[in-house]
């Protein structure tokens, strides 16, 4: 059995209405959480789409972006520190008009400082769709 990546002991539990914010507004969640990875899903549907009824690649980079910034949260004591994005890229494969997409975050690097993940993005088929790579950077949070 491989040990587990995340600061904390952590499920699928603790994620059940957690959406916030802009992955609230995109209707991302997380549905599944291994020992060194996470997933999470994004619906293609109208706000998700560009005018040509296929998913935004934008979408996309924010489905990657929120997964690979839950997942280096999960990997820091969020007592000191927080993630804050300071790279994304993303190759746009296929071009999907209905379903869901589903991110998965596995780290490339887990330091004290940074973290680096790729992202799979996959469709309900299994199929890739697009592939990321996200770099946190760990901020200490501010004096009180």
């Amino acid at each position: 059995m491989s040990k587990s990546i995340w600061f904390h002991p952590i499920s699928i539990e603790n994620f059940k209405d957690s959406s916030v914010n802009m992955d609230k507004h995109l209707d991302i969640e997380i549905v599944e959480i291994g020992d060194d990875f996470i997933v999470g899903r994004m619906p293609v549907i109208e706000k998700t789409k560009q005018p040509y009824g296929i998913l935004h690649g934008g979408a996309s980079c924010v489905l990657a972006e929120s997964i690979g910034s839950t997942a280096a949260a999960l990997s820091m004591d969020n007592t000191k520190k927080y993630p804050v994005g300071i790279e994304i890229n993303a190759n746009h494969i296929s071009s999907p008009t209905d379903g869901y997409v589903y991110a998965k975050a596995t780290p490339v690097h887990i330091g004290g400082s940074t973290s680096v993940w790729n992202i799979d993005i996959t469709n309900d088929t299994g199929k890739r769709v697009a592939f990321s790579r996200f770099t946190a950077m760990h901020k200490n949070h501010p004096e009180t």
